[in-house]
């Protein structure tokens, strides 16, 4: 004899108010704000130079030969020139460029107090 089909009934009620009195935390102390979604996504500003400390960004530049600082200023989007010093220049501008892209400091949310008879006025258009 076949033996009969049994379902549990799930209480899906209690499920959902266990999933809604969660709260998670990912546990990274936020001391920079994002600016790109490259850094939002954990990108730390390495892969395009290697490196974000600017004296080893200088060595490196300055152990190049020619050919292969004009092939790095390709890579970084700049355009090479002849002079060495002009080149060099340059990429160390953009680099202090995209360094201060990933420091960019967290801004503080600075509302203005304001007063009751102004938030009327403001909440007459709502």
């Amino acid at each position: 004899m076949p033996r009969k089909k049994t379902t549990k009934k799930v209480n899906k009620t209690s499920k959902a108010k266990k999933l809604k009195s969660l709260s998670q935390t990912h546990g990274k102390k936020e001391t920079h704000q994002a600016t790109t979604l490259d850094q939002i996504w954990g990108e730390d500003g390495t892969s395009k130079y290697k490196t974000m400390d600017e004296g080893k960004y200088l060595s490196s530049i300055e152990g190049m030969d020619r050919t292969d600082l004009h092939s790095h200023a390709v890579t970084v989007g700049i355009i090479p020139v002849d002079n060495r010093d002009t080149l060099t220049q340059r990429l160390m501008r953009e680099f202090r460029k995209h360094v201060a892209s990933y420091k960019t400091p967290k801004g503080k949310n600075d509302t203005p107090k304001i007063s009751s008879d102004i938030q009327k006025i403001l909440n007459e258009g709502k």
